[in-house]
């Protein structure tokens, strides 16, 4: 038969002491803090991507209203027809001799992201052009895609 003594050692020596479970509590807490970080990096990657998509599909919705109507599209609107989605209304056209898809303002998370893009995608406004975002209007950065 065990004692009081016996019992209440043993029940001492189950469990977590408090110092041991405040030390996985903060490493649990610096795994987290970790995976939010990264996480948001892949959010505005995602959104820079996003971006170039829709512009492409804006140029190619101008490219056939060129082709069909014999001239070049002034707005957003003339080349919604020719597009599965209206993109909204931070892209537009512009240009007077040459046309352009656009897309602003530029938020500054989204700038890093869209550099990194800019020669691949053909932006400018990105980082393989003099402009480098600094396309601005009322004190905004745009990025835009050459239509012809």
């Amino acid at each position: 038969m065990r004692t009081i003594r016996e019992i209440e050692r043993r029940r001492r020596g189950e469990g977590f002491t408090l110092v041991e479970l405040l030390i996985v509590i903060a490493i649990i807490g610096i795994l987290a803090g970790s995976v939010v970080l990264v996480s948001g990096g892949a959010t505005d990657k995602a959104e820079a991507t996003k971006i170039v998509s829709n512009l492409r599909t804006m140029k190619s919705a101008a490219l056939i209203y060129f082709a069909d109507k014999g001239s070049w599209p002034t707005q957003r609107s003339d080349i919604v027809p020719y597009m599965d989605r209206d993109p909204g209304g931070s892209y537009d056209i512009a240009g007077l001799n040459d046309y352009f898809v656009v897309f602003g303002p530029v938020p500054d998370r989204l700038k890093d992201k869209l550099n990194g893009m800019a020669s691949e995608a053909g932006l400018l406004g990105g980082a393989n052009s003099t402009a480098s975002f600094d396309v601005t209007y009322n004190s905004h950065a745009y990025v835009g895609m050459k239509i012809r």
